[in-house]
């Protein structure tokens, strides 16, 4: 493959190692093994990068190349890189394997990535199936992952956010097969876009999404800056969404994003000296006509959230709407 392969392309095949599941698996739970897999296989690969450019720098000189390595944004540890995995995918416990890889990234990455992979198991047996079964489908998805058209080097594929496109395409496309269910985790792409437009987001903003799902609009409105000189902050309910937007915010290259796993109307965390948090941007696509949002308890809401008045049970987005009024 060249070294200008295009986004569509990676997209193809991509996709494709999804046939590995269908079928047998929930698209709602492959989804998860898919992207977090891309996202093993990216950094690998920007880790392979790294390390080439500075064995070149360094002249080989390895104990300089380490210490350069260890200053990097993230790190790979050795049992933890695609192509340890790809040399284990015969293992009868190649779900073990994978697990224990995702640990030891989060253990290297703690402030960054801590967590984040709590929510999958890659030996799950209720999700993947029985030993025989989730062996092989993991053998297939290691190998569809190994394909030459997958190396994501940027050295090869040059644009440093076509990793960032492509999770989004992921998503979308997941999103496409989920109908309603979509809503729990993506913002279609052109009403992130207006929506970003219409807030100009300017230097210097703190911008939060209280129901960021896989955190796509986030992303848009600090793209919108136009600089680097902004915050994101979000909030998510749904365990493995959170992770995926965790995930997402890492390949944008927005780390430092704060994104946390609660229940936003009934126990924020996005809090400061006991108060909610106060942003320059509020936006959100919420979760509409939720009828158990909370409602028995709004009345004595310890923010005060409803002082205009409690919205009605069946109505959980005006409940969004009044925190959003409420942090803005």
């Amino acid at each position: 493959m060249g070294p200008h392969v295009s986004k569509k392309e990676i997209n193809d095949v991509v996709w494709r190692a999804c046939d590995t599941f269908r079928g047998a698996v929930d698209p709602s739970e492959y989804k998860n093994y898919i992207l977090t897999m891309l996202f093993i296989k990216y950094m690998s690969d920007l880790w392979k990068d790294k390390k080439e450019e500075y064995e070149k720098k360094y002249n080989g000189d390895m104990a300089r190349v380490e210490r350069a390595l260890a200053r990097e944004r993230f790190v790979v540890p050795p049992e933890s890189d695609f192509d340890f995995l790809y040399s284990k995918r015969d293992e009868p416990n190649i779900g073990e394997i994978i697990n224990i890889a995702l640990e030891k990234i989060e253990d290297a990455n703690k402030s960054k990535l801590e967590n984040v992979f709590r929510n999958i198991d890659f030996n799950s047996e209720p999700a993947l199936g029985q030993t025989k079964e989730r062996n092989r489908r993991l053998k297939n998805l290691l190998e569809d992952f190994a394909d030459d058209r997958l190396d994501l080097r940027p050295s090869r594929i040059g644009n440093r956010d076509v990793i960032g496109d492509v999770y989004e395409y992921l998503i979308a496309r997941f999103a496409a097969g989920a109908g309603k269910k979509a809503g729990e985790f993506y913002t279609p792409p052109e009403v992130s876009t207006l929506l970003a437009k219409l807030l100009a987001p300017k230097d210097g903003d703190r911008i939060c999404d209280p129901a960021c799902g896989s955190g796509s609009l986030l992303i848009k409105v600090g793209q919108e800056v136009g600089s680097k000189n902004f915050a994101l902050f979000g909030q998510e309910s749904n365990g493995s969404t959170w992770s995926l937007c965790r995930m997402n915010m890492f390949l944008h290259g927005m780390d430092s994003a704060r994104i946390e796993w609660c229940d936003t109307i009934n126990n924020p965390k996005l809090i400061e000296n006991d108060e909610l948090m106060r942003f320059n941007i509020v936006v959100a696509n919420p979760p509409f006509s939720l009828d158990k949002w909370g409602h028995e308890n709004a009345s004595h809401d310890r923010f005060n959230r409803f002082w205009r008045g409690v919205p009605p049970k069946s109505r959980g987005d005006y409940a969004f709407i009044s925190h959003m009024v409420e942090i803005a």
